[in-house]
């Protein structure tokens, strides 16, 4: 293995979302920034279900003429 072509490895590497959540994580950058966290993110905050189910029951509605 050639010496000195691997990038250094930065074991407290900073995390920052626009959420304002920080975590520390391995990288080789020492300060990472991210748009959408687990914090954020409509999967993890149970978001997500609940507007699909909302758009299945508008469509059902739309469908079936029950406005």
């Amino acid at each position: 293995m050639k010496k000195d072509i691997q990038p250094t490895y930065y074991h407290d590497a900073k995390v920052i979302c626009n959420c304002g959540n920080e975590f520390t994580t391995g990288s080789t950058k020492p300060e990472i920034h991210v748009e959408i966290c687990s914090k954020c993110h409509p999967f993890y905050t149970g978001q997500q279900k609940q507007i699909s189910a909302r758009g299945r029951i508008d469509k059902f509605n739309k469908k079936y003429g029950l406005n």
